[in-house]
C-alpha cells in the first residue's frame, strides 16, 4: 500500500505515546514505507498527539498550518493525526485543518495504513474511532528506537477518575495483558539484543485486577527476573492507591528490578488531594517511601506535582512544600495546573489566579532544585554503574563526554574510554561532581563491559548505513526540505 512512500513520525506526551510510535512505524513500514531520511520532505508525517498539556491543541494546530504550504507543493503527501488529542478532538481537527488526511482514535493504531489507503483512493478525508480496544498495541509490529532498551506494555487505560485527568476518558478502562503474553514479548526482545526493558501501564500496580490476582505485578518483576540476559527492568507509573508490600518487596529481592521508583504526588495538602479524587493521602504516600527505602536504601524516588489545583490555599501549597522536602525526590516533574475541558475540576470554583500559579510554581521548582542538588552531591566519589546512550543529554563538545543511565535512573555525564564504549554497552565510573540533574564522571573509567545490546547497537548502524547509501540521491538531484520538530 505504501511502496515506495516515507514517512515521518511526531511524538509527543509520555512513554506510551513513545510505544506507540515504535507501534505506527512498525505497521506503516510492514505497510511498504521507509523512514524518511533528515532533511527529506515525507511523503507521510503521523502527528502522535498528547492532550495532558496545557497548549496541546494550540501546538497541533500550528504545526498542521506549517504543514500546510509544504503538503500543496509536494504532491501526493498526506498527514495523519492519531493519541490522544484525536480522540478527544475528533471531527474539529478536519474542520480545522481540512488538509489532513487521516484521523485515528487511540483504539486504532492499526487501522492506520488501510484510512491512508481509503483516503488516496477515495480523494477524501477518514476518520474512525473505536471506543474500546481490540487488539493490544504490544502485538503490532514495531520499529523500535533503541537496539538495547525497550518500552513494554503491560496494560492499556485506566480506572481511576483523578478530576484532572483527561486520559482515561480517551484511552477507556484498564485492559491487561495476560503475564505470559508480556514474558514471551521480553524474552524476544532479549533475543534481539535487548537488555532493559520498562513495563508501562497508566497504572502499573493495579495490574492482575482485571484477571483477579492483586499480586499480579509484583509476580510480574519477580518473573520477569529470571528472563535471562535482562539485565535492567523499570516501570512506570503506579498508583500510591495500589502500591503494596508485595511489590516493594518484590523490587528488593529481584535484582534486575532498578533501585528506581517514579510514583506521582500531585500535591502534598489532603484537602487538595481529596479535591483531586486521588484516593491517598499525604500520610500514605510517604509511608509508602519510608517502606521502598528501608527495603531498598539507596533507591532514587521522582515524581509529579500539580501547582495552583482549584480552591489551593498558600496553607496547601505548603503542605505540598513539607511533602517535597520530607521526601527527598531525586528529581520531579512540576506543572502548573490548567483546565482541560471534559474534566470535573475545570468547572470548579475557586480556579487560582495565573500570577499566584506561577509563583507557587518558581518556589516549587526552586525548592525541588534544592533537594535534588543535595541528594545528588551524596553520590560525590561514588562508583556508578551506568548503561550507556545514544542522543541522552547533550555531549560536551571540550571534553567528549558520553552520557547514560544508572542504575538507579540518574543521568551521568562519563569521560569516554580508549575502548569506545557503545550504546548499549556498560561502564563503570567515579562520580567526580555533580549537578541538579545530572552526575559528572570526568576520571578514566573503571571498566568497559562490551554487551550483546552494544552489538546490536552496532549491528542497527551498519545497517542504516547500508540503507541511506543505497537510497542516497543521484548527483544533481535537489531535495525539498522540511524541518522536523520532535
Amino acid at each position: 500500500m505504501g511502496e515506495g512512500r516515507t514517512y515521518e513520525i511526531r511524538t509527543y506526551g509520555c512513554q506510551m505515546n513513545a510505544h506507540d510510535s515504535e507501534r505506527v512505524a512498525g505497521l506503516l513500514e510492514d505497510a511498504g514505507y521507509a523512514k524518511a531520511p533528515d532533511g527529506e520532505t515525507p511523503d507521510l508525517v503521523v502527528f502522535n498527539t498528547c492532550a495532558v498539556r496545557e497548549n496541546a491543541a494550540d501546538r497541533l494546530y500550528g504545526n498542521l498550518g506549517h504543514l500546510f504550504p509544504v503538503k500543496k507543493s509536494h504532491a501526493g503527501m498526506q498527514i495523519a493525526v492519531g493519541g490522544c488529542l484525536a480522540q478527544m478532538e475528533r471531527a474539529q481537527i478536519i474542520q480545522r485543518a481540512p488538509w489532513v488526511d487521516v484521523v485515528y482514535g487511540t483504539h486504532n493504531i492499526g487501522a492506520l495504513p488501510r484510512l491512508l489507503e481509503q483516503a488516496r483512493q477515495r480523494q477524501e478525508a477518514q476518520a474512525e474511532f473505536e471506543e474500546t480496544l481490540a487488539t493490544f498495541p504490544s502485538l503490532l509490529p514495531a520499529r523500535r528506537q533503541s537496539p538495547y532498551s525497550a518500552w513494554v506494555s503491560i496494560s492499556v487505560g485506566c480506572n481511576n477518575t483523578c478530576t484532572f485527568f483527561i486520559v482515561p476518558s480517551l484511552r477507556g478502562r484498564e485492559k491487561d495483558r495476560r503475564p505470559g503474553d508480556i514474558l514471551e514479548e521480553i524474552t524476544a526482545l532479549v533475543s534481539d539484543g535487548v537488555i532493559e526493558v520498562t513495563l508501562l501501564g497508566q497504572n502499573v500496580n493495579s495490574y492482575g485486577a482485571e484477571f483477579g490476582d492483586r499480586q499480579a505485578f509484583g509476580k510480574l518483576l519477580r518473573a520477569c527476573g529470571q528472563v535471562s540476559g535482562l539485565e535492567r527492568v523499570r516501570f512506570t507509573s503506579p498508583h500510591p492507591r495500589d502500591f503494596t508490600g508485595d511489590v516493594i518487596e518484590a523490587m528488593a529481592e529481584t535484582p534486575a528490578v532498578m533501585p528506581s521508583l517514579h510514583m506521582p504526588l500531585q500535591s502534598g495538602s489532603d484537602t487538595v488531594l481529596k479535591a483531586m479524587r486521588r484516593a491517598y493521602r499525604r500520610d500514605r504516600y510517604l509511608a509508602i517511601l519510608d517502606n521502598v527505602r528501608r527495603a531498598i536504601p539507596h533507591a532514587a524516588i521522582t515524581t509529579d506535582i500539580i501547582v495552583g489545583f482549584p480552591g489551593e490555599t498558600e496553607a496547601d501549597f505548603a503542605d505540598t512544600l513539607d511533602v517535597v522536602r520530607q521526601a527527598r525526590f531525586a528529581s520531579a516533574f512540576t506543572f502548573r495546573y490548567s483546565i482541560r475541558p471534559g474534566t470535573p475540576a475545570a468547572t470548579m470554583d475557586g480556579q487560582v489566579p495565573a500570577d499566584v500559579v506561577q509563583d507557587r510554581y518558581d518556589r516549587l521548582v526552586a525548592l525541588v532544585e534544592e533537594v535534588a542538588t543535595a541528594e545528588n552531591a551524596r553520590f560525590d566519589g561514588t562508583t556508578v554503574e551506568v548503561l550507556v546512550a545514544e542522543g541522552e543529554g547533550r555531549k560536551d563538545a571540550a571534553t567528549h563526554r558520553m552520557s547514560g543511565r544508572a542504575r538507579d535512573n540518574r543521568l551521568v555525564h562519563f569521560a569516554p574510554h580508549e575502548t569506545a564504549p557503545r550504546p548499549g554497552d556498560i561502564v563503570t565510573a567515579t562520580v567526580t561532581s555533580t549537578a541538579p540533574h545530572y552526575l559528572i564522571a570526568d576520571g578514566e573509567p573503571l571498566a568497559v563491559r562490551r554487551t550483546r545490546a552494544g552489538d546490536a547497537w552496532q549491528a542497527s548502524q551498519v545497517a542504516s548505513a547500508a540503507g541511506a547509501a543505497a537510497e542516497a540521491p543521484a548527483p544533481g538531484s535537489v531535495l525539498l526540505g522540511m524541518p522536523t520538530r520532535r
